[in-house]
């Protein structure tokens, strides 16, 4: 198996170290438009192999996408990142031509590979990559939800004093700080209903700051963080090239689905080696349903800025 980070910043190297840890491919390129930033990373990367004890052969590449060629997976964090009082929507001028061309480039030596969408604003930026390239639209993803659902389960954690690891939480929707849904009503620690454990307004704080997780983080660090996007975007990665068939809430194309289309947007589906392989409907209530058309109203605003730029 054969993976491709494009995008060499704190996210992407953070992925690839992710994935080159857990030997999820035999080959691993890390590549970036900056002259060599990819293969000082990649080589730091690879220097690390017989202190961790993986295998993964890691290659930086500066533009070259010749050595990306016939990647089963492409993980695309390309862009600028957020500075603090910027929106992930103030993006889109910038990054949109850059995922474009990526997407175009990477298409011409993998065209059968799988793509993951990492950089910002995500929902659109996903929605670019499935219109520029004419994939199937499983083998487009967003990776945004399995973010957001991780940062609602810290949130849940702290505010329980129970593990991470004994909490279920999803979140659904934009990948934004007014367009995502933590769906504190299915919260869980261990199958007990969180509702059970905190009340009403410690519900909605732990929303609260599950949905401003990302702008916390970059006004503490003065930019985007990577941690946790770079794991996000590698447990992607694992789930489809290891065929796990696990549920985790992506952005992905709907046609009808949670009552919305032509739109791509997070949602619970089921993911394996095909990428995205269907669609969980968790059956939303009134006030969530009127929530997640919110947000894809606003996601929708923000993808109609795509027809008046020239690319």
């Amino acid at each position: 198996m054969k993976v491709t980070v494009v995008g060499a910043g704190a996210v992407g190297a953070t992925c690839a170290d992710n994935i080159a840890r857990k030997e999820l491919c035999s080959e691993l390129v890390l590549l970036d438009i900056k002259e060599g930033v990819s293969e000082g990373k990649s080589l730091d990367l690879f220097q690390t192999s017989s202190l961790l004890g993986f295998d993964t052969r890691i290659v930086g590449s500066t533009n070259d996408y010749s050595k990306t060629a016939n990647s089963d997976v492409v993980v695309i964090t390309s862009g600028i990142p957020r500075k603090p009082g910027m929106t992930r929507e103030e993006l889109i001028g910038i990054n949109a031509g850059i995922v474009k061309s990526v997407t175009q480039n990477i298409l011409e030596h993998s065209p059968n590979c799988i793509i993951i969408v990492i950089s910002n604003p995500m929902d659109t930026m996903t929605y670019l990559a499935l219109k520029s390239s004419g994939l199937p639209k499983n083998r487009i993803i967003g990776m945004g939800g399995i973010l957001d659902s991780a940062r609602f389960k810290c949130y849940l954690s702290l505010a329980t004093g129970a593990p991470t690891n004994d909490i279920h939480g999803v979140v659904i929707g934009g990948h934004g700080d007014t367009t995502m849904i933590p769906l504190t009503r299915y919260a869980t620690v261990n199958g007990q209903p969180v509702s059970q454990r905190l009340d009403e307004a410690s519900l909605q704080k732990v929303a609260a700051d599950t949905m401003v997780g990302g702008a916390t983080l970059t006004g503490l660090l003065g930019t985007s963080a990577w941690y946790a996007p770079g794991a996000a975007g590698a447990a992607l990665v694992e789930a489809i090239l290891r065929d796990e068939k696990k549920v985790m809430p992506c952005c992905v194309a709907l046609e009808g689905e949670y009552g919305q289309s032509d739109i791509c947007l997070g949602v619970p589906v089921v993911i394996g080696r095909n990428g995205w392989e269907s669609i969980v409907d968790y059956q939303l209530n009134e006030t969530e349903q009127a929530a997640f058309n919110k947000s894809a109203d606003a996601v929708r605003s923000m993808n109609a800025v795509l027809s008046t730029m020239s690319m």
